[in-house]
């Protein structure tokens, strides 16, 4: 039996839509793989009972199948699904790994990266890349078209999760086909300043680089609390805020100072709206970890 642990990502980052994303410290989902002569999944954990057994309808299955390498598949979901933490990439990220090792196909993390995506089209609809690939290699990511540039990289954030669900197509469904070029400059220019802040460990500069007002606009009308929460986030301390991926969780860059203050602050604001959350203080960490052998 092999064992992987793979972490939750924040995708998008603002301004890097479909392009950003970072591999956060917790949550983050276990899969336990052992060969067998076709795969079964079973599922437990947050939000376990919406996520399908069927290899056909999972993302794992789908990666069992791209690497020809059935399994007997455990998941323990520390990620809840519709969550806006990638809950469906941390899951094909760690079976990636995990059947990669199990059969001894060779492949690198890298050559992984559009593998796990392929699962993660059962989700989206698109095989994206943009949550996967920082489960996967950790840190800050940046996909393209030509592959994936990773930034090891520790900024503190805080992750607050509201108990609603957004989902994944319907946050696809509302993004502009078009927008004024002025602001398309603007978020080209914050979204470098979001990958130098990167490079430095600066929480100043990644949370000035968040900023966006092309996708993340639409997307806050599907949250409800978002406008309060951020609101409150920013006068904690925090240097930025935004969706996190699909929604509806919120990201919030700050110094480790002022962790405890910004969470309890999101956490209140949701409060105030009705709205019941959990908050996770972390920082951009390490990708899928592999545990050999381990029962």
């Amino acid at each position: 039996m092999l064992t992987v642990r793979a972490p939750a990502t924040s995708a998008n980052l603002g301004s890097g839509f479909d392009v950003f994303g970072v591999a956060l410290g917790a949550p983050a989902d276990v899969v336990r793989v052992e060969r067998a002569s076709e795969t079964t999944i079973s599922i437990t954990g947050a939000g376990s009972q919406y996520i399908p057994e069927d290899p056909k309808k999972n993302t794992v299955g789908a990666v069992a199948d791209a690497l020809d390498a059935p399994a007997r598949i455990r998941i323990d979901k520390g990620v809840r699904p519709s969550s806006g933490l990638g809950s469906s990439a941390a899951s094909a990220a760690a079976a990636a790994v995990a059947l990669n090792e199990l059969y001894d196909r060779g492949l690198t993390r890298e050559e992984l990266v559009p593998i796990a995506a392929e699962g993660e089209a059962l989700v989206s609809g698109e095989a994206h890349a943009d949550n996967v690939a920082p489960s996967l290699l950790g840190g800050f990511t940046v996909v393209t078209a030509d592959g994936v540039t990773q930034v090891d990289a520790s900024i503190p954030v805080v992750a607050c999760l509201p108990e609603t669900t957004v989902s994944t197509r319907d946050a696809r469904g509302v993004v502009p086909e078009s927008a004024p070029i002025g602001d398309v400059v603007d978020t080209v220019g914050n979204a470098a300043t979001l990958a130098v802040g990167m490079t430095r460990d600066d929480p100043e500069a990644v949370g000035r680089g968040m900023d966006d007002r092309i996708v993340t606009p639409e997307r806050t009308a599907l949250i409800d609390g978002y406008t309060q929460v951020r609101d409150a986030a920013l006068e904690a301390g925090a240097t930025g805020v935004t969706v996190s991926g699909a929604g509806p969780g919120v990201l919030a860059v700050c110094y480790e100072a002022d962790q405890r203050t910004v969470a309890s602050a999101m956490l209140g604001a949701f409060s105030d709206v009705g709205i019941d959350s959990r908050a996770y203080q972390t920082h951009v960490g390490e990708g899928a970890r592999l545990y050999p052998n381990a029962e």
